[in-house]
């Protein structure tokens, strides 16, 4: 009997293989339609065509349009995350945080990530449930800015005097703000040139931290 030129593994493996790249296919093509036209024109048409398939694929394997555009945020979401983790394990202080967050924010910008996030949250102000879902999934963003804070000040003389959640909470903000504004006018000079001067910050923190360990406790008559 003759054979096909696949692989049939039991239990429909090569079906299941095929399924996945669709749908990362799919999660890509709704990524890059958020970018180009936005969550507006973010279609089932838009979405298949960038994915090379039917529009019944997106249904098929999402069930709706607006599934599609949240497993598109979970994935952009995860490889963000993944990113700024690594960077807040890897900084050696405050200075090399913000550094490594200056790189990756931009890093959003040119691969359209932002616009993800940017157009999801626009979004969710015009439909109905969407806003809870989206919400939902900036939670991990506000744990991982809680714990980046907790890490920037730890050893600091202002670690007492800093409300690391409500901290965080500026952060997640401010940095969804930026990301905002450098879409809307193309200048991520401006956002950029916020990092620089928080890392003059950092290191005039660094200098008070190093003055304040090093200084004789009171009442020492050295």
């Amino acid at each position: 009997m003759a054979t096909s030129g696949r692989r049939r593994t039991p239990g429909g493996g090569e079906e299941s293989a095929r399924a996945a790249e669709t749908r990362a296919a799919l999660v890509q093509g709704a990524v890059q339609a958020l970018g180009e036209v936005g969550f507006a024109g973010a279609s089932a048409r838009a979405i298949a065509a960038r994915a090379g398939c039917t529009q019944a694929l997106v249904f098929y394997h999402y069930g709706s349009v607006t599934d599609l555009l949240l497993a598109a945020l979970d994935d952009v979401s995860a490889r963000r995350l993944e990113a700024y983790s690594e960077a807040l394990e890897q900084a050696q202080g405050l200075g090399d945080l913000i550094a490594s967050a200056r790189r990756i924010f931009s890093e959003d910008l040119d691969a359209g990530y932002v616009a993800v996030l940017v157009e999801m949250v626009t979004g969710a102000q015009s439909t109905p449930g969407l806003g809870e879902q989206v919400a939902a999934r900036l939670a991990p963003w506000r744990e991982l800015a809680e714990a980046a804070v907790r890490t920037a000040v730890a050893g600091s003389p202002v670690a007492l005097l800093v409300p690391t959640r409500e901290v965080s909470h500026a952060v997640v903000a401010g940095l969804l703000g930026l990301e905002l504004l450098a879409g809307l006018d193309g200048d991520r000079e401006a956002a950029l040139a916020l990092f620089d001067r928080a890392a003059q910050v950092a290191a005039l923190l660094d200098v008070a931290g190093a003055g304040f360990a090093g200084a004789p406790p009171e009442g020492d008559e050295r």
